[in-house]
């Protein structure tokens, strides 16, 4: 039989959806599903605070050079590497537009092209573009792959599946175990019918026993006292420990995004919630904004410089004004002592107060 006779008398090329289609948004929904089964971890309330923390300290920061670096862009770039470990933009005139999903070449480690995939309200659209054209930030660069990032949950996965377990054991716990219910002792009628009563119970949660009596002697006398006290079908958490476990995750969580868990205590005062601040923005954000004004510089054709100390007030200021009341009367003596200003100038270097 000729190929023209089947399947209808000429050749038929199948076209399937990719990119950001119907076919990649089910993926996707999928994925989300088994990653939060797998221990990932996203949807506590742990992770969201601190990728809040993330989001909104870059949407602070102050940025010199680079007016496509807008404060929503911003925002976008903090909540992408916080919850992927990498953000893409693709570079168009004076705008970024981020990217839902990519691919890229490289060589020698670096990337030299990407295909990219641009979310659209009505479906989304594919693109190749240059290593240039694109803006791309990573974090926690594993060696093996310099070129891609991962997430800060990706690389404590055992501690995230710790808390993502502990947090659905208790949720399950809370919606099925038979809390506050009890096993109520009953005298035999036969004509009752247990089932029934058991139904009956207001605030009826998991499943309430309902046991008969047992009588003293065979002639039916009275129950004893004994077996009319009801027991609790309530679950002994505090034999697990489950308020230890859920702080002690909670706070590992924390630690893995730069936010000092005290950040979160009810017993936190001014100064530590304070130092939880300059904790964060000091060894967290500020290292990465440099990594995004390197890339930024390298790709937006001018210097980049991106400052998230001085908008989050990460300082002391209590330790600033004794600082500047130090440099003062310093500089006051070494004007009396008759020491040049570009002396004075090169001692300070020493001390790295260069600015």
């Amino acid at each position: 039989m000729s190929k023209w006779w089947w399947p209808f008398g000429r050749d038929k090329i199948e076209k399937r959806s990719a990119g950001s289609g119907f076919t990649a948004e089910i993926i996707a929904a999928r994925e989300a599903y088994i990653s939060g089964r797998r221990g990932i971890a996203e949807l506590t309330a742990t992770a969201q605070s601190c990728v809040s923390l993330w989001e909104n300290g870059f949407a602070l920061a102050d940025v010199k050079g680079a007016a496509a670096l807008d404060r929503r862009t911003m925002a976008l770039i903090g909540r992408s590497l916080a919850l992927r470990g990498e953000a893409v933009f693709l570079i168009k005139g004076d705008t970024l537009v981020p990217c839902s999903d990519w691919d890229l070449r490289t060589r020698d480690g670096k990337p030299t092209a990407y295909r990219v995939s641009i979310s659209e309200a009505g479906g989304g659209i594919n693109q190749t573009a240059l290593a240039a054209e694109v803006l791309h930030i990573r974090i926690g660069c594993d060696p093996a792959a310099p070129y891609y990032g991962t997430a800060p949950l990706k690389r404590a996965s055992l501690t995230a599946g710790m808390l993502n377990s502990v947090e659905s054991a208790l949720s399950e716990v809370f919606e099925l175990a038979p809390i506050g219910s009890q096993v109520v002792p009953m005298p035999e009628q036969p004509e009752q019918d247990s089932t029934a009563l058991g139904r009956s119970f207001r605030g009826q949660r998991g499943r309430v026993l309902l046991r008969e009596s047992v009588q003293v002697s065979a002639a039916g006398g009275p129950a004893p006292q004994t077996d009319w006290k009801p027991a609790s079908l309530s679950p002994d958490l505090e034999a697990v420990m489950p308020a230890e476990m859920l702080a002690a995750a909670r706070d590992a969580v924390c630690g893995v995004f730069g936010v000092l868990p005290a950040l979160f205590s009810a017993a936190g005062q001014g100064p530590m919630t304070r130092e939880a601040q300059r904790h964060l923005a000091t060894w967290c954000l500020q290292p990465i904004a440099e990594l995004l004004g390197e890339e930024a510089s390298e790709k937006l054709g001018g210097k980049v410089e991106i400052d998230v100390l001085t908008p989050l007030q990460a300082f002391d200021q209590g330790g600033s004004a004794r600082a500047v009341a130090t440099l003062v009367q310093a500089a006051a003596q070494a004007k009396e002592a008759g020491i040049s200003d570009a002396t004075l100038a090169g001692i300070f270097a020493k001390m790295d107060w260069q600015k």
